[in-house]
Order: C-alpha cells, then sequence, then structure tokens
C-alpha cells in the first residue's frame, strides 16, 4: 500500500475516533449522562488511539504509532469489557442508554477490537515512511488534527471538571472539581 494511502487511512480513522470522542460529549452534555471511572477509561484509550493515528498523520506510517494504537485498543478494551461483564448478569442494570440495541460500553469494545485488527492490516500491508508525512499534510489532515486536539483537549477538561484531582465516582451525579473550583 502506497503511504499517501495509509496517510488518507490514517486522516479516516483520526475522524472516527474524533466523531467518537465528540459523540460522548454530545451525550455527556445534552445527554446529561455523566461518564463514570470506566467510561472515562475507555475515553482515554480513544485518545491515546488518536493519538498514534495522529503521529501517523504528522510523520507518516510507523509500526511505533500502530503500537501506540494497540495499546491505547487493549487498554480501552479492558475498561470497556470490564463494563460489559459488570451488566451481564441480568437484574444488575447498566450504565446510560443504549444507542442502537447496544449500551457505548459495548459499542467501544467492538471499536477497540476494530482498532487492535485495523492497526495489524495496517503493520502489514504498509511501508515504513522516510521522514515526515509523504506530499505533507492536506487541509483535511489538518482540520482533522485541530479536531481531535480539540476532543481530547475537551475530554481533560472535563474529566477535571467532574472528578477533580480525586478518584471519579462510582455513579457520579455532578462535577465535583468544578463545583470545589467555584466555592
Amino acid at each position: 500500500m502506497s503511504e499517501r494511502i495509509a496517510y488518507h487511512l490514517n486522516v479516516l480513522g483520526l475522524l472516527a475516533i474524533s466523531i467518537v470522542l465528540l459523540f460522548a460529549f454530545a451525550d455527556q452534555f445534552y445527554g446529561g449522562e455523566l461518564p463514570c471511572p470506566l467510561c472515562i477509561l475507555q475515553r482515554a484509550g480513544f485518545v491515546v488511539v488518536g493519538t498514534g493515528l495522529a503521529l501517523n498523520v504528522l510523520f507518516g506510517s510507523a509500526a511505533r504509532h500502530y503500537g501506540v494504537m494497540i495499546v491505547g485498543a487493549v487498554v480501552g478494551g479492558a475498561a470497556a469489557l470490564r463494563q460489559v461483564a459488570l451488566h451481564v448478569v441480568p437484574g444488575t442494570g447498566s450504565y446510560g442508554a443504549p444507542f442502537l440495541g447496544l449500551h457505548f460500553y459495548s459499542w467501544a469494545f467492538i471499536l477497540f477490537v476494530l482498532v487492535c485488527l485495523g492497526s495489524g492490516l495496517m503493520l502489514l500491508l504498509t511501508r515504513p515512511a522516510g521522514k515526515g508525512a509523504v506530499g505533507g499534510l492536506t487541509r483535511l489532515g489538518i482540520a482533522v488534527l485541530g479536531l481531535f486536539a480539540l476532543m481530547a483537549l475537551g475530554n481533560g477538561v472535563s474529566t477535571l471538571a467532574e472528578c477533580g484531582f480525586g478518584l471519579c465516582p462510582d455513579n457520579p451525579t455532578g462535577y465535583i472539581g468544578l463545583d470545589a473550583l467555584l466555592k
């Protein structure tokens, strides 16, 4: 596979991760569903996956960038699978409203598995890039990098607002960090 095709696939992957994080924000702020600690770990996993994609977009495809993505997907996937296990037993309830028949943590697990598979395929099919992205950044690439940076920063700020510098509550009901700051 040519480096140019790999570049565009990485840009599309980064856009997909950014949309996942944006959708989580929309559910948090418009749906009123605060993320639980496992949800925050899943978001962190998506941010790590996005960081690997962003490195590929900025510097060209490299095995270590795909390695970052795989590590982020395994950690995020473990958090998602833990949450699925907590709610799979009948009568234990669930966390959040379902989307297209599955809860967000189930979707997150599926996406993390797809990231691992996609990263493995990209490792098999792409040749290592030279120095820097071949042909430079496109406008779309720059826009997607900006969107991802905004989503990663927003998730960090949101987590601090919700949890402060302490442990996040198991079943969050408000923004502890923000409330402490405003007092």
